[in-house]
């Protein structure tokens, strides 16, 4: 095959790599986008319960996490969800609001596909999937890229890094943006598995079995940061959305002097605890049957049996009751790790930004290098945020590529 040279290659064909190149192909430089899977943007397609969490309605730097946390502000100033809810709006997708401002296809995230296909096609985009990439070497006078590939050898004047993290493997995850990031001398930040369910060591889930089950709305925090969604303890361990939320900043600072960090859950956040159950002291009901007014009743008498609090009210002293209280608002569980990159929906770390422009995601000592998406140090809450990363940082690089 003879070789080709193309002014902007796009190596990943995710939400954020099409992003980019769409936006770019639109400008009028002429783009290919590579891909080693056989199916498109599987990670979108299998989000949000197949709806795609695309974006939500309130995005800020608040909402990320990575070592350099102003990087995020040019690009999320510059396109914002707004933005992208006015294409999907221009689409004519229809989309519903859930809690905390996510918003989701009504019908199905193949549709979120089938519109950055489209956008990609207005660009002219041209396409290359499946192919693998064999190596990667800069151009002649050190300008450009030559990319050998399982169609033969490529050209191009700006290539672009959108291969994503390591989270879901299954569907094709690998270390290969990571790997580009290290040939051409940038600083990586060491990746983890990001908003993903913890687990316990096995001497806490042998006093947690009659919890396995259990759901409940909490509230969660961990190293300054605080959450109020939905808790699952499993048979592994913990999970639900509000464990996925503050996993991120658990792994922050996890082990410290030879400990791993707990986890506080506040069982009852939208009560003051204390002055509850001060106010029921004089009760002959069982301390559970009380807690069972607020929590899942199974949960209630299986979490008093845990900590020995099986009698009524009336025979715990004041001294006790706050006792109870404490525990009731801060409840100290300490994880032993993570699920993994299997579960994890994103990946925690990757390309240090302080090697990157903020406004173009270029590599500041690799002239036409670029990155965008997950594959780079920056990690949004559960609920949106990441896709809008994605669109945030993809449409930042098309428009210098």
């Amino acid at each position: 095959m003879a070789e080709q040279h193309f002014e902007v290659i796009v190596i990943g064909a995710g939400a954020a790599g099409m992003m980019c190149a769409a936006e770019a192909g639109q400008r009028g430089r002429r783009v290919l986008l590579i891909d080693h899977a056989e199916h498109l943007a599987e990670k979108i397609r299998i989000s949000g319960g197949g709806r795609c969490n695309f974006t939500n309605r309130r995005v800020g730097p608040e909402h990320y996490l990575s070592q350099n946390p102003h990087f995020v502000r040019s690009a999320l100033s510059r396109y914002g969800s707004t933005d992208f809810i006015a294409l999907v709006e221009r689409y004519g997708i229809r989309y519903h609001e859930r809690d905390h401002g996510q918003l989701f296809c009504d019908d199905s995230a193949q549709q979120i596909i089938d519109m950055l296909r489209a956008e990609c096609d207005a660009g002219g985009v041209a396409w290359a999937m499946p192919t693998t990439v064999q190596s990667i070497a800069r151009g002649e006078g050190d300008t450009g890229f030559v990319l050998d590939t399982a169609r033969g050898r490529l050209r191009c004047d700006s290539l672009v890094v959108a291969t994503g993290g390591l989270s879901i493997p299954k569907i094709g995850a690998t270390p290969f943006g990571y790997r580009i990031a290290e040939q051409f001398g940038l600083p990586m930040v060491a990746p983890r598995p990001a908003l993903v369910p913890l687990t316990l060591p096995p001497e806490t889930l042998a006093r947690f079995a009659d919890l396995s089950g259990a759901s409940l709305d909490v509230a969660a925090q961990c190293n300054g940061a605080r959450f109020r969604e939905a808790l699952l303890v499993t048979h592994r361990g913990l999970s639900g959305p509000v464990v996925l939320q503050v996993s991120n900043y658990w792994q922050a600072q996890a082990y410290h002097d030879g400990e791993w960090e707990p986890v506080g859950i506040d069982l009852l956040p939208d009560l003051d605890a204390e002055n509850w159950l001060l106010s029921h002291a004089d009760g002959k009901a069982l301390l559970a049957n009380l807690l069972a007014e607020h929590l899942p009743r199974r949960f209630a008498h299986a979490w008093c049996a845990l900590h020995g609090w099986e009698r009524p009210l009336n025979r715990f002293s004041h001294t006790e009751l706050r006792t109870v209280a404490t525990t009731l608002a801060n409840w100290q569980i300490v994880p032993s790790g993570t699920q993994g990159y299997a579960k994890a929906e994103v990946t925690l770390g990757g390309v240090d930004t302080r090697a990157l422009s903020s406004k173009t995601m270029e590599a500041t000592r690799c002239k036409g290098l670029f990155f965008v998406g997950e594959v780079m140090d920056v990690t949004g809450h559960l609920g949106g945020y990441n896709f809008q990363w994605a669109w945030s940082s993809g449409h930042a690089a098309g428009q210098f590529v």
